[in-house]
C-alpha cells in the first residue's frame, strides 16, 4: 500500500471506468468527494453501490454527464436520481452480488473503501460494512482505501491486508454515518407485539431497520435464548443483548455469535461492535445463503413491504412505477427460513399508508408495482389488526385472512374487489 493524498488516489480513474463504493454507514466520503471534484475531467464513470449514507455528491443532477450511479439497492439519497432516469437500478438478490463481481459480469476498475488504519499485522478492518466488499476488492483493478481511525474494528470476515490495497489515504477521524432509532408509534407497537408472539424461545432472527423492527425488538424482552443471523442489525439488537434475551446459545452454527453483513444505527451500536467477539461480520454470500439460513431450526425471518395483494403477492421495492428500495435480502431469507425445520416467514407492515388514506392490503397491485416475494413464498402477513396465515391456503382463504387484517375502513371495499375478481 502506498500512502497518497485523496486527490492522488483518484487521479488514475478514467472516463468510462466502473467504480464500486463501500456502502451503508461506511461510505468513504473523502474519497468520493475527491472523485467528484474531478468531474470536469471525466465522462461516463459508473459508480455502483448498495445504498450509501451521506451527501452523495455524485448523484447531483449536474453530475449526470460525468457519473452514472448503478444502484444494487436504492437508498433515500438515490431515489430521485433513479426515478428521474439519471441512475440505473439493478434488481438482484443480495446473495448474488459477490458473484456478479467475481464472474466478471460486472467488471470493476476500482473500489473505494473506508477502513481502520492497519494493525500490527498489517490488517485493516472494514468496520460496519462487509457486504460484498471482499469480492469487489478481489475483482477490482485498483483498491483505494480511506484509512479512518474512527472506523470501529469489527471481527469475523472483516479484514483486508495492506498487501491487497494499492493506495491508502490517511484522513481525520470521521465516524460511521449514524442512523438514529425511528420513533415507535402505536401502530408499530401493536405490530411488534403480534410479531413477538410468533417468535419462539431459541429462535434465530433476521431483522431489518425502522419502526417495525424496533417495535419487534421492544416486544421481545420476555423471550429467551434468541440468536441473530441477518444481513444487517441495529440498536434494538444491542438492547436485547444487554437484557440477556439475545445470547445465541441455541444457534445450530456460529453459536453465541451475532452474524451480519453490515450494521446501521447510533454511535452506541458501533461502539458495541468494536472489537466485540460476539459480533461476527460476514459477506452476504454467507449471511444470505439459503443453504446456510435453512440450517437454523427455528429461523425466523421478519421483513416489511409496501403493499400486499389479496393473493399474497408482496411488493417491497416500488410504489407503482416509482422505484423505492431494492430486492435486497428479503427473498434470500424468506426462502431460507421456509426451508428450516421450524422456520417462520413474517411480512409485517402497517395496514395503511399516506396518513391512513390508502390501504396497503390491496385487491390489485398498483400498475408498475414489482413483486419481490411471490404469493407462493408468502407465509405470514402481520398488520396492527392481526395475523394472516397464508401458507397452504387457497386464494379464497388468503383473501379472507388478508381482509381480516386490513384496516376496518378498507374491508368492505376489499370484499367487493375480491368478489369482482372471483376470489370470493
Amino acid at each position: 500500500m502506498r500512502i497518497v493524498s485523496a486527490q492522488e488516489a483518484v487521479a488514475g480513474i478514467r472516463s468510462g471506468d466502473t467504480i464500486y463504493l463501500h456502502g451503508q454507514a461506511a461510505t468513504p466520503s473523502t474519497l468520493l468527494q475527491a472523485l467528484v471534484d474531478r468531474a470536469p475531467e471525466l465522462t461516463g464513470v459508473t459508480v455502483a453501490h448498495l445504498h450509501a449514507e451521506g451527501p452523495a455528491p455524485h448523484l447531483a443532477p449536474e453530475m449526470a454527464p460525468h457519473f452514472r450511479h448503478r444502484a444494487l439497492f436504492i437508498g433515500p439519497n438515490a431515489r430521485a436520481a433513479v426515478n428521474e432516469g439519471r441512475a440505473d437500478y439493478v434488481p438482484i438478490f443480495l446473495s448474488d452480488i459477490p458473484q456478479l463481481f467475481l464472474s466478471g459480469e460486472m467488471p470493476l476498475d476500482a473500489v473505494l473503501i473506508n477502513v481502520t488504519p492497519p494493525d500490527a499485522h498489517g490488517f485493516c478492518s472494514l468496520g460496519t460494512s462487509v457486504e460484498a466488499m471482499h469480492a469487489a476488492i478481489r475483482s477490482a483493478r485498483t483498491v483505494i482505501a480511506q484509512l479512518n481511525p474512527a472506523v470501529p474494528r469489527t471481527l469475523g470476515e472483516s479484514f483486508v491486508h495492506v498487501d491487497d490495497i494499492d493506495l491508502g489515504v490517511e484522513v481525520d477521524p470521521a465516524p460511521p454515518y449514524s442512523h438514529p432509532p425511528v420513533p415507535i408509534g402505536e401502530i408499530e407497537r401493536r405490530i411488534g407485539e403480534y410479531v413477538a408472539d410468533l417468535v419462539e424461545d431459541g429462535a434465530t432472527l433476521q431483522l431489518g431497520i425502522g419502526g417495525i423492527p424496533g417495535a419487534v425488538c421492544a416486544a421481545l424482552t420476555g423471550k429467551r435464548d434468541l440468536g441473530v443471523h441477518t444481513e444487517m442489525f441495529t440498536d434494538g439488537v444491542v438492547d436485547l443483548v444487554e437484557a440477556g434475551v439475545i445470547n445465541g446459545s441455541r444457534k445450530e452454527r456460529n453459536r453465541g455469535k451475532i452474524v451480519a453483513a453490515f450494521m446501521m444505527g447510533s454511535p452506541r451500536l458501533y461502539e458495541f461492535a468494536r472489537d466485540n467477539p460476539m459480533v461476527e461480520m460476514r459477506q452476504v454470500d454467507f449471511t444470505n445463503d439459503t443453504a446456510v439460513i435453512r440450517t437454523f431450526r427455528k429461523m425466523t425471518a421478519i421483513n416489511s413491504a409496501i403493499e400486499v395483494d389479496l393473493s399474497g403477492q408482496v411488493v417491497s421495492d416500488s410504489i407503482g412505477h416509482r422505484l423505492y428500495s431494492g430486492v435486497g435480502g428479503q427473498v434470500d431469507f424468506v426462502r431460507g427460513a421456509s426451508l428450516a425445520p421450524e422456520g417462520r416467514v413474517i411480512i409485517a407492515l402497517p395496514s395503511t399508508a399516506s396518513g391512513g388514506a390508502a390501504s396497503r392490503i390491496v385487491g390489485s397491485l398498483r400498475e408498475g408495482a414489482g413483486v419481490v416475494t411471490t404469493r407462493a413464498h408468502a407465509r405470514t402477513i402481520v398488520t396492527e389488526w392481526g395475523v394472516a396465515q397464508l401458507h397452504g391456503r387457497s386464494l379464497r382463504e388468503r383473501a379472507l385472512s388478508l381482509i381480516a387484517v386490513a384496516h376496518p375502513d378498507a374491508r368492505e371495499r376489499l370484499r367487493d374487489e375480491a368478489r369482482r375478481s372471483g376470489l370470493l
